[in-house]
């Protein structure tokens, strides 16, 4: 059954406490792929190139939102993450109905914001996964 993203959590974990960051409207999931390493030979049958799984990467995680730049909201820690270069532990914590949640260490890459005549003022963001990411299950 499908499951509405409202309620999907992103925190920021560091000592153990959490800390979401707020007014967003979407989190990117996680885009794990992985590199092929071409593994042919002269004895390759039936002239197909043949293939095995290489280096994996977890890619990016996008967040977008409204600008908020407050100390209790998150935003204001993502661009001292982003300014310290500091390796940080994240969290996207989906409804409690899902019971899932991805834990990954990563670095803010990215800060975006801008100011439209007739808008809300938006805020994005983006965080390089570092390492193997963890899906939890409950």
């Amino acid at each position: 059954m499908a499951t509405k993203g409202i309620g999907t959590k992103f925190n920021i974990v560091k000592d153990d406490v959490k800390k979401a960051v707020a007014e967003l409207t979407e989190i990117g999931g996680m885009e794990l792929s992985a590199d092929t390493i071409e593994v042919t030979t002269l004895d390759s049958k039936d002239g197909y190139r043949e293939f095995m799984q290489g280096l994996k990467d977890a890619g990016e995680v996008s967040l977008t939102g409204f600008f908020n730049p407050t100390e209790e909201k998150g935003q204001k820690e993502l661009y001292d993450l982003f300014e310290s270069g500091e390796l940080s532990k994240f969290e996207i914590q989906f409804p409690e109905s899902l019971g899932a949640k991805w834990e990954f260490a990563g670095v803010v890459t990215s800060i975006t914001t801008s100011a439209p005549l007739e808008d809300n003022i938006p805020f994005e963001a983006a965080i390089k996964v570092s390492g193997k990411p963890s899906l939890t299950i409950s």
